[in-house]
């Protein structure tokens, strides 16, 4: 996901830096990240400019202290797994400056223990995007009990300026995308493997019914629209 994340970044007029396991990987994604550019702007996803924007604004480093040597936000967006993340963030936490603002994109793992390898804690929090972050246009901020609210804050700015919104939540598993998205699953699960409907049919009612409005009223506005009373007869 961090192609993603950058190109958001890029576009919304930010000097980005790319770093991965080596110089000739981070190089292959900056290639990639402008392939994709162009054909977003053909299928009209992208507007017209935008791969310029990327040439402008998108570099390769050699490796991850290159990159965050000068930073003033670093997105961490490695495997999801706290020993590589660790190993990751520790490295970061080594080169940037120290007021640099430190970011993760988990999706799960506690930014608490997450934020054990990084000096001044303050400045970490979780920032997590959703995939394909560039159509998504919401993030998911999470500070960890000793984020700063200069931190929170900065990144929120940051996001807005990038066209995107924010919700701010606690550090719990799961947060509260991930807590809502796979209660949903669940449930699907469930009634496919009951054979009350087909895998296919429960998709075409999420994607045709409730979840078609989901993007302009969430569950609340939703219930308040129905009427609480017929939400307190029904469950």
């Amino acid at each position: 996901m961090g192609g993603g994340i950058a190109q958001v970044l890029a576009l919304g007029g930010a000097r980005v830096a790319l770093a991965d396991v080596s110089a000739e990987v981070a190089q292959s994604n900056y290639d990639r990240l402008l392939a994709e550019s162009d054909q977003f702007v053909a299928d009209g996803l992208f507007p017209a400019g935008s791969t310029e924007i990327l040439k402008q604004n998108l570099w390769a480093a050699k490796d991850i202290e290159e990159a965050v040597a000068d930073a003033d936000f670093i997105e961490e967006a490695v495997p999801e797994v706290i020993a590589i993340k660790h190993q990751t963030l520790a490295r970061i936490s080594a080169a940037a400056r120290p007021d640099a603002i430190i970011g993760s994109n988990t999706s799960t793992i506690s930014i608490a223990e997450l934020s054990e390898p990084v000096t001044n804690p303050e400045r970490f929090l979780g920032v997590h995007f959703s995939n394909p972050s560039p159509f998504i246009p919401g993030v998911e901020v999470i500070p960890h009990a000793g984020t700063s609210a200069a931190t929170v804050g900065a990144v929120r700015d940051l996001v807005h300026a990038a066209g995107k919104q924010t919700a701010v939540v606690k550090d719990v598993t799961g947060f509260v995308l991930n807590r809502l998205q796979y209660a949903l699953f669940h449930e699907a699960a469930q009634l496919v493997e009951q054979g009350i409907a087909t895998a296919e049919d429960v998709d075409t009612l999420v994607r045709t019914t409730f979840g078609f409005r989901l993007p302009f009223f969430g569950p609340f506005a939703i219930a308040d629209m129905a009427g609480l009373d017929v939400y307190n007869f029904c469950y």
